[in-house]
């Protein structure tokens, strides 16, 4: 049985001091223990201090390498060929410190093969035409501007007909499985999932731009946002939730601040974010993210209305009880008892 030292401190101390504490804490060491009161603040913030940094991926930038990643790196070498937004202060998964996002790509005749996992993903078409992704048996047609997602341990692969790249955003929430290692992967034993063609108008895990976009627009005001939701209302998962917003050419969006992370991708204009009082200029195609409870506010040049899509972790700090947005009422951040 381990016994506790009973080494007597340093001799000629007299009272707490110097010597003293360091001695407590090297007998703490030895026991695979840590004083709190050593690391109160740190734990214990007033606010939350994320260490994920705000930073922009401009589309036009990556696009060559990734393209040229499709020529030099086979879909059986790659398995997904990715290009991961990794944030500047953190190493990958980390898009913001809960929000996976990568740029994948897939060639023409080319699959991506099946398999399945714990995380759930949504995906952003970003540009091409005769792509789809067959999501346990359904095969679903990828068109610009969609949102495809790709539920908890649902069978998953994709592919590429015709001519040109099929280029998409992925969101995950891989993030989580760094804090709570309990993600599964399981690899199909053949390279497609049996699947049929399906109407994607009416798929459930399908949100066509379409109809997105005709809803913002038939919305008045400068700035309209909207979240995609499922037919009853609620998220589109328990951990990763969506919107989409306008900007009317020249108008600038409230100011927000608030505890979950959020991805920007930009579907169509040009302008800018501040983002605790740093200027971010965006365009088409680009892919920004703002950390947890930094203020930020959105801006569309004069030229032309923007529209954003954004996946964000509302949903999971939602369900935990820990979001929170600037502004709100003291007494609705009260748990009952």
């Amino acid at each position: 049985m381990e016994t506790i030292s009973n080494t007597p401190a340093p001799s000629g101390v007299k009272s707490v001091s110097e010597d003293v504490s360091n001695y407590l804490l090297t007998e703490l060491e030895n026991h695979h223990t840590k004083p709190l009161w050593a690391q109160m603040s740190k734990l214990n913030p007033p606010q939350p201090n994320p260490t994920a940094i705000p930073h922009i991926w401009r589309y036009e930038s990556i696009r060559p390498h990734l393209l040229r990643a499709g020529e030099l790196i086979t879909e059986k070498q790659a398995e997904r060929r990715v290009i991961m937004l990794v944030n500047p202060a953190r190493n990958a998964p980390f898009t913001t410190d809960t929000i996976y996002a990568g740029l994948q790509l897939v060639m023409p005749n080319e699959t991506a093969p099946a398999h399945r996992h714990t995380a759930f993903a949504m995906r952003f078409i970003i540009e091409g035409s005769g792509g789809f992704t067959a999501v346990h048996g359904r095969r679903i047609k990828m068109t610009r501007g969609d949102v495809i997602l790709t539920p908890t341990w649902n069978w998953h692969d994709h592919g590429k007909d015709g001519s040109g790249p099929m280029i998409w955003l992925d969101g995950l929430d891989l993030p989580n499985f760094v804090h709570f290692p309990v993600h599964f992967v399981e690899h199909y034993q053949r390279q497609r999932y049996p699947a049929v063609d399906v109407d994607t108008s009416t798929s459930p895990i399908v949100f066509p731009w379409s109809k997105m976009k005709a809803a913002l627009d038939a919305e008045e005001g400068p700035w309209v946002m909207k979240r995609y939701l499922k037919n009853d209302g609620s998220e589109v998962s328990r951990t990763l939730g969506g919107a989409a917003e306008r900007l009317d050419a020249g108008q600038f969006s409230p100011t927000v601040q608030e505890s979950s992370s959020s991805v920007y991708h930009v579907v169509e204009g040009s302008g800018y974010t501040i983002i605790n009082g740093e200027s971010y200029t965006w365009k088409r195609g680009d892919t920004y993210c703002i950390p947890a409870w930094h203020k930020y506010r959105q801006f569309a040049d004069v030229e032309q209305t923007a529209y954003l899509y954004r996946f964000d972790d509302k949903p999971m700090l939602k369900a935990l009880g820990f979001y929170r947005i600037q502004g709100q009422c003291d007494s609705s951040l009260v748990t009952p008892h």
